[in-house]
């Protein structure tokens, strides 16, 4: 029995048993973690395919360890124009090892229920209409937005996605948790370490972009 199942923005065949290797997930080394998209499911010879996902199946798994992976040099060089940089990259990894492949009854996540509106009373008849007030000005906006793309690991659509969640400085991304820019930046796909940024945007924010700059030469993606 094998699966075909998205894990971590990518999609891997897997089986029970076997060892993965994903890009880094929020997960502590130990526990347990699920994925429920499976894209094709096969069982003795019975072949399944979602469309696009098969419901009620899911994968699961044991967080082994966190890891990085081989270094890979990014090289660019542009002719006649003295222009060269050369940079290493470690793609941070999680290795997982499949426990259970599970055709029928997964438990998923239940979606947020909206609350219930309660009905409304019909408001009694005025005799006169009272006079419309006229509409309020929007306040102008109290801060600018920074140029979050200056820390290290956060991209254009990152940045976007942070602004839009109500973290547009330096200061309010300093004062974020990790996790819950995690949470904020979990439709953005790829594979984004967190650890770092707060710490990163307080010295931007304290104006110490030297130390910054020190700093990120150190950092891989926002990790050390």
């Amino acid at each position: 029995m094998y699966a075909i199942v998205e894990m971590a923005g990518q999609q891997f065949k897997v089986a029970k048993d076997q060892k993965v290797y994903v890009h880094r997930i929020q997960t502590e080394e130990g526990k347990k973690v699920t994925f429920d998209k499976v894209l094709l499911l096969e069982d003795n010879g019975n072949v399944t395919v979602g469309a696009p996902v098969i419901d009620g199946a899911a994968v699961e798994a044991k967080v082994v360890k966190h890891l990085r992976g081989d270094k890979v040099i990014v090289f660019k060089k542009k002719r006649r124009k003295g222009y060269r940089v050369k940079n290493g990259h470690r793609q941070s990894l999680t290795e997982i090892i499949v426990e259970s492949i599970v055709a029928k009854g997964a438990k998923k996540a239940a979606p947020a229920k909206a609350k219930a509106e309660a009905p409304k009373k019909a408001a009694a008849p005025k005799k006169e209409a009272a006079p419309k007030a006229a509409p309020a000005k929007k306040a102008p906006s109290k801060a600018k937005a920074d140029d979050l793309k200056k820390i290290e690991g956060i991209g254009p659509k990152i940045a976007s996605t942070l602004i839009e969640a109500g973290i547009a400085t330096f200061a309010d991304l300093a004062k974020a948790k990790p996790a819950k820019i995690s949470e904020i930046i979990a439709e953005v796909r790829g594979n984004h370490v967190t650890d770092t940024w707060p710490a990163q945007a307080k010295l931007a924010a304290d104006g110490k972009w030297d130390e910054l700059k020190k700093w990120q030469d150190e950092l891989d993606g926002g990790k050390a």
